[in-house]
C-alpha cells in the first residue's frame, strides 16, 4: 500500500539575490538551483523522506526539462508509473532576497495539468493507495473523480486547497481531510480569515460538510487544526525564515505520514508542523525532512 499524490510536477529555477533591481538596473544572482519542483512533487518528495512509499500521478514536458525533473523524481524513490509526459513542463520561478522577501513568477501551460483521462491510465495505482492526496489546483473534474473513486475505495482522502464554488459540496462529502493555506481559506470562507476564532469557525463549518480533520493557516500566528469537538493551534516556530516556499507541502506531508502511522490530531499536527519549520530554513520549495521522521 502507498500513497498517491495527484499535483502539479514542474521545473523549479530558485534565485537567491541581494534584493530586487531598481528600474533601468541589473541585480546580481547570488546562488541559482534548478530542481524537481511543483506543489504535488514537493510533497511526494516530503513523504519519501519520510519513508513513506509514495506514486506521483502528474504531468511533465516531452522536453528536456521534463526528462530532467522525471529523472530526479525517480532518483529520490518515488513511483513516475503515474506520470504522463506531453506539452511544456511547468515552470516555477522563486526569487528570494534578504530578509526571506520573495517573489514566485509561474508558467503553467494548460498541457500540464491532469486530467481525468489521465487518472484512467492511473487506475491501477489509485486501487493500490491507502492514502491519495489531490492538489486542487487542477482541474475541478479531475479533483472530483479522484476524490470519489478513493473514497469508494475506501481510502484516506487528502485535499490540499480550496475546493472550487461549482464542486464543493460534493468534494467536501468525498474527503477525510482538508489542508488549505491563509490565502486557501479566505476563498473557502468569502472574507479574510486572520485570527485563530475564525479558523475555528470556518473549521467547524467544513467538519460538518464532510471531513474529519481540517487544518487552516492564520496568517502570522499558526496552523489550526479542527476534529470532532476538539482543536488545537500549532504555532509557527520561531525560527529564521530563510523561503516559505513549500511549508504548506512539507506540512501535508508531515500530517499524512502522521495519519497512516496511527497518529492522532494532536501528534499528526505536531510533526506536520516540524516538517514546515523544517523547509522554511532552506531556501527553495524542496524539503529536506529526513530529520522529521
Amino acid at each position: 500500500m502507498s500513497v498517491v499524490v495527484i499535483g502539479q510536477i514542474g521545473r523549479d529555477l530558485v534565485l537567491r539575490t541581494d534584493g530586487p533591481p531598481a528600474s533601468g538596473e541589473s541585480t546580481k544572482i547570488l546562488r541559482r538551483d534548478e530542481l524537481l519542483g511543483g506543489k504535488g512533487a514537493n510533497q511526494a518528495v516530503g513523504l519519501t523522506q519520510l519513508g513513506v512509499p509514495v506514486a506521483l500521478l502528474g504531468v511533465v514536458g516531452d522536453d528536456i526539462a521534463g526528462t530532467m525533473v522525471l529523472q530526479q523524481a525517480k532518483a529520490d524513490g518515488i513511483n513516475t508509473e503515474g506520470v504522463v509526459r506531453r506539452g511544456t513542463t511547468a515552470l516555477l520561478i522563486d526569487i528570494v532576497g534578504w530578509g526571506s522577501e520573495r517573489v514566485l513568477l509561474e508558467h503553467v501551460p494548460q498541457s500540464s495539468l491532469v486530467q481525468v483521462a489521465d487518472l484512467d491510465r492511473s487506475a491501477a495505482l489509485l486501487e493500490a493507495a491507502d492514502t491519495v492526496s489531490i492538489q486542487l489546483q487542477q482541474p475541478p473534474a479531475t479533483a472530483l473523480a479522484a476524490a470519489s473513486r478513493a473514497r469508494q475505495q475506501k481510502v484516506r482522502v487528502v485535499a490540499d486547497g480550496a475546493p472550487p464554488a461549482d464542486i464543493q459540496a460534493e468534494l467536501l462529502a468525498s474527503v477525510n481531510v482538508l489542508r488549505a493555506d491563509a490565502a486557501e481559506a479566505a476563498l473557502i470562507a468569502g472574507a479574510d480569515v486572520t485570527t485563530v476564532e475564525q479558523a475555528e469557525s470556518l473549521g467547524r463549518t467544513l467538519l460538518a460538510r464532510g471531513p474529519e480533520l481540517v487544518a487552516l493557516a492564520v496568517p502570522g500566528v499558526g496552523d489550526l487544526l479542527v476534529w470532532g469537538e476538539d482543536s488545537q493551534l500549532f504555532e509557527f516556530s520561531a525560527v529564521q525564515v530563510v523561503d516559505p516556499t513549500g511549508a504548506g507541502d512539507a506540512f501535508t506531508a508531515g500530517l499524512i505520514a502522521a495519519l497512516r502511522d496511527g497518529d492522532g490530531p494532536r501528534e499528526a499536527g505536531r510533526r506536520a508542523a516540524a516538517a514546515a519549520s523544517s523547509t522554511v530554513q532552506r531556501l527553495g520549495g524542496r524539503p529536506n525532512l529526513s530529520g522529521c521522521r
